[in-house]
C-alpha cells in the first residue's frame, strides 16, 4: 500500500513575529510541536506522529505563543523532548515517503536542524531520506476560498465535518485538517501533484 506524510510544526513566536518574518533580535522559530500523519492513498490515517520539543534559546514560552497553541510550558518541561532527538524520530517516520506541508515549514525544520548541528549535536536520520513539499499553491489553486485560511481552519472553510479532536494550532488537529482537506478536494477529482503518492 502507497502511503504519503503530512505534517505541521508549531514553533516559538511572539506578537508581530508573523508580520516580521521573525526578524527581531532572539526571535529564531524553535520547533515546540510536531505532528504528522501517514496516509494511505484514500487519505485515511495509518499512523500518527507527535511531539513536544524543548526550545533551546528561548527555553521560556512566550504567553502569546501559549496563547495561540494552548501549550503550556509546564508541558514542555514536563514532556518536551530535545531537539536532535525530536528531529532524528521525525525524520525516521518520514523516512523513505513524500511529505506534504500546507506551507514551507520545511525550511523551519531544516532551520532547527541547522541549529541542532551548530551546537554539535547528532541528528539520526536525513532529510534527503524524504521528499518534502509544500502543496499549498496547488490547494489554493484548486480550492480558491481557502487562500487565507491557516491549515488548522482548512476543513472549516471547506463545511468538512471537525476532523478531530483538539483545536487549530495544535500540530496533529492541523494535521488532521490538512487531511480532511486533501481527501474532500481529492473524492472530488482534484489530482495531487505529480511525485505527492
Amino acid at each position: 500500500m502507497s502511503t504519503f506524510v503530512v505534517f505541521d510544526l508549531e514553533f516559538t513566536s511572539w506578537p508581530g513575529a508573523l508580520e516580521h518574518d521573525w526578524g527581531e533580535p532572539g526571535q529564531l522559530r524553535e520547533i515546540v510541536q510536531i505532528g504528522a500523519l501517514r496516509l494511505s492513498e484514500d487519505c485515511s490515517v495509518v499512523e500518527e506522529y507527535e511531539t513536544l520539543v524543548t526550545p533551546t534559546v528561548n527555553a521560556r514560552l512566550s504567553p502569546y505563543f501559549t496563547e495561540l497553541t494552548g501549550i503550556a510550558q509546564e508541558t514542555v518541561d514536563r514532556e518536551g523532548v530535545p531537539a536532535a532527538q525530536a528531529l532524528g524520530e521525525f525524520l525516521g517516520f518520514c523516512r523513505g515517503q513524500t511529505v506534504l506541508s500546507y506551507g514551507n515549514d520545511m525550511v523551519v525544520m531544516g532551520e532547527n536542524i541547522a541549529w541542532a548541528r551548530a551546537r554539535g549535536e547528532e541528528i539520526k536520520n536525513s532529510f534527503l531520506d524524504a521528499a518534502f513539499v509544500n502543496i499549498r499553491p496547488w490547494l489554493n489553486t484548486v480550492a480558491p476560498e481557502t487562500a487565507q485560511s491557516n491549515v488548522g481552519r482548512l476543513w472549516s472553510v471547506l463545511g468538512l465535518p471537525k476532523p478531530a479532536a483538539g483545536r487549530e494550532h495544535s500540530a496533529l488537529f492541523d494535521c488532521h485538517s490538512f487531511a480532511a482537506a486533501i481527501g474532500h478536494l481529492r473524492h472530488h477529482g482534484a489530482e495531487l501533484p505529480v511525485g505527492c503518492l
